[in-house]
């Protein structure tokens, strides 16, 4: 297929700041381009929520609501006999769950 180009206006900073974020990601500016682009299409509007958040959680309060849910977790497993369950006895019955759907 034919390629064309495009050309877009973005401030400095962040410019800099998505090559960065990319190149960790093994892209380039106009790889990751590329992939908003296609999945744009593919879904066939932005490929990502877009909202009106003010005042949108810090990285503070995901991570709080992280171990929260990791303690609710651990509270449900006493309640449910399972706290002692070895990592292999866990991997075990997740892949007993993917083969049987």
């Amino acid at each position: 297929m034919a390629q064309t180009s495009v050309s877009i206006r973005i401030d400095e900073d962040t410019k800099r700041e998505a090559e960065l974020l990319f190149s960790k990601l093994g892209l380039t500016l106009s790889a990751a381009t590329n992939v908003f682009y296609r999945q744009a299409v593919r879904t066939q509007g932005i490929p990502f929520p877009l909202t009106m958040v003010e005042n949108p959680a810090t990285r503070e309060t995901i991570l709080s609501r992280g171990l929260q849910a990791m303690k609710d977790a651990q509270e449900q497993a006493v309640i449910n006999g399972t706290s002692e369950m070895t990592l292999d006895e866990i991997n075990a019955i997740i892949k007993e769950c993917r083969e049987s759907q």
